[in-house]
This record gives structure tokens, C-alpha cells and sequence, in this order.
């Protein structure tokens, strides 16, 4: 398989889009994380309906929701998917941003090492050093600055784990995220509602350019993701997985040179490990994919 044009600007727009996702959640600082969430589960469940209704997926729908084999599958990945929207959301809004560059430059050793753990994969000698490589630097946070990286760890962990449980549910991609989000409405109401009794809802205080904001939520979630399965069908595997750095180094950039998030030492020399890490993972990758063209 050969990478064409469109692929990969599918795929750059895509993880371009995830990119500037800080700007749009900082524009939103003001409301509750909890209830960004819940407006993301609403929004993007009424952006997917139609797209099921135009793939004429509801009777794939429906078969997988009343699928009892399929159930607590489908419970794990919402329960990680809501996890994971919740504290990056919540990394963004308390200037966190470069905790969340980290947790997504980490993905992608952590799915190496669930793959060891779970799926009982083995390591290349290159792999088992990235994967070290990547340890160490947060050793090496954890011993500097005495602190452990908890929301780039919850990050990296809970995606990966959400990565894994996705490959083994027999269910396609657009069916998976719309019953994730559907099955999340209840919990978004009871969050609605708490918010509303406790006086803290922006909702409800009904400022249109807020409430067009969170409008906006759907289309925003939903589109980098539509835009990743169009690119992924045109590019090689080993393509994807470079062009997955495109993210994290926006948050990376953006957290410092935007934000003003303070950026000393040791944390930069943890970045650096990392970066380490993942051009050793990236250039096996390609080197194996080369191998068995």
C-alpha cells in the first residue's frame, strides 16, 4: 500500500484539528468541565444519527445494543471515553495543556505495552528501549520535581486501555462512538440537572455566545475522528503513526509559547526522553513496515 495526497491531508487535518482543540475548551473556561462533557455526549450523538441514518447502520445499532456479549465491552468504552473527554478537558481549562501534550505523546508506547501485558505481543529490542526510554522520563519527573504526572498518565493510560478494548468489539467504528455517546445521555442529564440545582451551570444562564460554543461541541469531536477513518483507508500504517505526532506537538507548542505554561528543566528534559522514545518507536515501525512490503 502506497500513502496518496489525499490521505495524507485527511489525516493532517485530522490530527490538526485535535490540535487546536486547547483554544476551543479555553474559550469555554468558564464552564464546568462536567458540563462541556455532557454537551459533547448530547451534540455528538445528535451529529451521528444522521450519519447512521444515511448508512442505514440502525439495524447494526440495535443488534449490537441488544447483543449481551457486546455489553460490558461497550460499558468499558464509554466509561474510558468519558474518563478520557472529562480530564483532558479538565487538564485544558486549569492550564494544564502541556500534562496533556504529554499523555498523548505516551500513547503510543503505553498501547506498546498493553499489547505486551494484554495481548502478550512481544517487544523488538527496539521497542522494549522506547519504552524505557519513555519510563525513565517519568522517573525522572517523579524524582526531580517530586510530582507524578497524574493527568498525562490518567491520559495516556485511559485511551490506551480504550484503544484495546475498541479492537476487540466485533462493531464497526460509527456504531461503537454512537452508542458510546447514547448510552452517556442519562449520566449527562443527571449532570445537567446537579449543575442546575447547584447554581454552577452556565447552561442555564443562557448566554448565547456560550451556549453557541457548546453547540458546536458535536461537529467538533465527531470531525477529526470522521476525517481519521477517511485518511486511515489511504495511508500506511507506519504513515498514520507519525502523523499522530502532529497533535501533541501543537498542545506542546501552544501550552508554552501560547499559554505561558512554565516549562523548567527537568520537565523539558522529560519532553526530550519522550521525543527520544518516539522517534525509536517510529523509525522500527517504518523499518518493519519496509520489511514485509
Amino acid at each position: 500500500m502506497t500513502d496518496s495526497r489525499e490521505g495524507l491531508l485527511l489525516g493532517a487535518a485530522a490530527f490538526a484539528l485535535w490540535g487546536i482543540y486547547p483554544f476551543y475548551f479555553k474559550a469555554l473556561g468558564d464552564v464546568p468541565p462536567l458540563e462541556i462533557v455532557a454537551h459533547r455526549i448530547f451534540w455528538s450523538t445528535l451529529v451521528l444519527a444522521p450519519l447512521i441514518q444515511w448508512r442505514r447502520g440502525w439495524p447494526l445499532v440495535a443488534a449490537a445494543f441488544f447483543d449481551r456479549s457486546l455489553r460490558w465491552g461497550l460499558a468499558a468504552t464509554t466509561v474510558l471515553i468519558a474518563a478520557n473527554w472529562f480530564v483532558y478537558v479538565l487538564a485544558v481549562t486549569s492550564g494544564q495543556v502541556l500534562d496533556a501534550s504529554l499523555g498523548y505523546f505516551l500513547c503510543p508506547l503505553v498501547n506498546v505495552a498493553l499489547g505486551v501485558m494484554v495481548l502478550k505481543e512481544r517487544l523488538t529490542p527496539a521497542q522494549l528501549a522506547a519504552v524505557g526510554l519513555a519510563a525513565a522520563a517519568v522517573v525522572l519527573l517523579i524524582v526531580a520535581l517530586g510530582i507524578v504526572p497524574r493527568m498525562a498518565l490518567f491520559l495516556a493510560v485511559s485511551f490506551g486501555l480504550y484503544g484495546l478494548a475498541k479492537k476487540r468489539l466485533p462493531i464497526d467504528p460509527l456504531s461503537a462512538l454512537f452508542l458510546e455517546c447514547a448510552l452517556l445521555i442519562p449520566a449527562g442529564i443527571v449532570v445537567a440537572v446537579w449543575l442546575g440545582f447547584t447554581g454552577t451551570s452556565r447552561t442555564a444562564e443562557g448566554e448565547i455566545g456560550t451556549l453557541f460554543l457548546l453547540s458546536l461541541s458535536g461537529l467538533i469531536t465527531v470531525s477529526p475522528l470522521l476525517l481519521f477513518g477517511m485518511g486511515a483507508k489511504r495511508l500506511r500504517l507506519s504513515t498514520m503513526g507519525i502523523l499522530q505526532y502532529i497533535a501533541p506537538t501543537m498542545l506542546f507548542v501552544e501550552g508554552v509559547a501560547w499559554f505561558g505554561e512554565a516549562l523548567n528543566p527537568w520537565r523539558l528534559t522529560a519532553f526530550v526522553m519522550i521525543w527520544g522514545a518516539l522517534v525509536i518507536y517510529t523509525l522500527d515501525g517504518i523499518s518493519r513496515a519496509r520489511a514485509t512490503a
